[in-house]
């Protein structure tokens, strides 16, 4: 715990992440698809805005409490849906719901987590998100929501922009699977890692869990990349959102993977209360716009219609801040609290949060704005 608290940044858990990782779980949170264009353009159009300062403001006490779809948050931002948890750090689905709790946001589970579901539930006090993929059998896809359903989950993520997978060349040349298969380069890797090897043995959860039941699912996934391709569903359509909103009922529904001010207009007809301008952390379709240069063009279209997030870059406090200042109404981290995840468990992910919230404070104080409801499009400054 306090070698985690002296890092200072995301970068330095990422480096402790890469330090810990086995090389092909590492590679796995890095990647893109692809030639990674899209991957590299969601950081540099980041960087690329400039903030303005101001001064003698006359600031009350400064605040980064807000609310996301009604529910009070600490920080407004959710820990994104990702796949492989468990193999960041030994049931690390728990460590990170755990770590979200506690801080005050929200966590969301998803469907190709290690830990299933259940387990999930049985660890923390507060209901939690739930993120669906669109599979080709219906029928589980409405089982996956019931069980959802039946351990409280709060609200419903549906991912929209996977129907089939951008190739991800460090994933397929890495041989990705959970767990790792046994081969001769992976046993050297995993030779050099001995601390995520002991956590690995001592893990209660090794597959993946909420897909173990699928009768088509082999438990260890050999090949992720082949079973999306063969599972997940090109088909998707609007009718078929709808028909998942309207099975999941009268709770928080939220379409994620919009790039498109069409294409959210097309998501809250079909019943979404908020959706998340987001392309995947540049893993689908490389030579994608960045979600924050598409993002003032949604928020102008549909604002008013639907709550608006972001994801794909986030990294600090000073990104969140220019999201919510192009319009978002929060975030969802995902890279940002995977590098938390696997330096530290639990305590990495709640790090992670808090440095993004410090940095966060800092910066709108230095901008001249004391709450986050009061930030707005003054604060970006001409893009540099």
């Amino acid at each position: 715990m306090g070698t985690i608290k002296k890092c200072l940044t995301v970068e330095d858990l990422r480096q402790r992440a890469q330090r810990r990782l086995p090389k092909m779980f590492f590679d796995y949170i890095e990647s893109g698809s692809w030639q990674e264009q899209s991957l590299a353009r969601n950081r540099l159009d980041l960087d690329a805005i400039g903030l303005t300062q101001r001064v003698a403001a006359g600031l009350p006490a400064l605040s980064a409490r807000g609310q996301m779809l009604g529910q009070d948050v600490r920080l407004p931002c959710a820990i994104a849906p990702t796949g492989l948890g468990g193999m960041m750090y030994a049931d690390g689905e728990i460590h990170a719901a755990r770590a979200a709790q506690n801080f005050g946001v929200p966590y969301t589970l998803s469907t190709m987590s290690i830990c299933a579901i259940e387990d999930v539930a049985l660890a923390v006090e507060q209901p939690f998100w739930f993120q669906l993929y669109v599979m080709r059998d219906r029928d589980f896809c409405f089982q996956l929501i019931d069980r959802a359903r039946a351990v409280n989950c709060s609200a419903l993520v549906l991912t929209v922009d996977l129907p089939l997978m951008g190739q991800r060349h460090r994933d397929i040349r890495n041989g990705l699977s959970a767990p790792p298969k046994p081969t001769l380069a992976n046993l050297l890797d995993l030779a050099t890692r001995p601390a995520w090897v002991w956590d690995f043995i001592s893990a209660k959860h090794r597959g993946f869990g909420n897909i173990k039941s699928y009768e088509n699912a082999a438990s260890d996934t050999a090949s992720l990349s082949a079973w999306i391709g063969e599972q997940f569903d090109p088909g998707i359509s609007w009718d078929d959102v709808a028909r998942f909103r309207e099975h999941w009922g009268d709770r928080p529904f939220i379409v994620k993977g919009i790039m498109h001010p069409a294409d959210a207009e097309a998501a809250i007809q079909a019943g979404a209360d908020a959706i998340v301008v987001s392309n995947h952390g540049g893993r689908q379709l490389d030579g994608a716009a960045s979600p924050i240069s598409a993002l003032p063009e949604i928020v102008q279209r549909v604002g008013g219609s639907a709550e608006i997030w972001m994801d794909s870059g986030i990294r600090s406090g000073q990104d969140l801040l220019k999201a919510l200042a192009l319009g978002a109404k929060g975030v969802m981290l995902g890279r940002a609290f995977l590098y938390g995840l696997a330096a530290g468990g639990e305590a990495g992910v709640t790090r992670c949060l808090e440095i993004i919230e410090q940095e966060l404070i800092s910066s709108m104080g230095l901008c001249g704005v004391g709450r986050i409801d009061d930030i707005t499009s003054a604060v970006i400054a001409a893009r540099r």
